[in-house]
């Protein structure tokens, strides 16, 4: 009997071990105008693309999380400069809050993408099977 439960146990810690290798895809929605909220955004992201490099990542920007990708304005300009290099974390902000503030692309911190409604970026990851983080405090 004592042989029958270590196998399984066996079994169910090599079952473990492959579903967590398993890519995943997760959207971050953030919106907060909050310096902490970017920087929690930024730990998390760079903890969890560097521990799964086969996985993507995606930090969506809108609202009041604008100053996050104004060059002048961002307390995580590098982090982004840094992690944007990566093959799989992308950050986009949407156009419609960018013209709300009168901002454009020339202002964006280096890497940073446009999407024209932040929303809707966000439901098109999901419909594609994306996992969802909404960051805030």
């Amino acid at each position: 009997m004592k042989k029958y439960i270590m196998l399984l146990l066996a079994l169910l810690f090599a079952f473990n071990m492959t579903a967590q290798e398993k890519p995943v895809k997760i959207v971050f929605d953030v919106t907060s105008d909050n310096v902490k909220v970017h920087q929690s955004t930024m730990r998390h992201v760079k903890f969890m693309s560097k521990a799964y490099p086969e996985s993507k990542f995606e930090v969506v920007m809108y609202s009041g999380s604008i100053n996050m990708v104004v060059k002048d304005k961002s307390t995580v300009a590098a982090d982004m400069e840094m992690l944007v290099k990566n093959k799989n974390v992308s950050f986009v902000v949407c156009q419609a809050t960018m013209k709300r503030h009168k901002i454009d692309n020339s202002q964006l911190v280096s890497g940073v993408t446009t999407v024209p409604d932040g929303i809707l970026e966000i439901i098109m990851k999901q419909a594609e099977g994306w996992g969802y983080i909404k960051e805030g405090q």
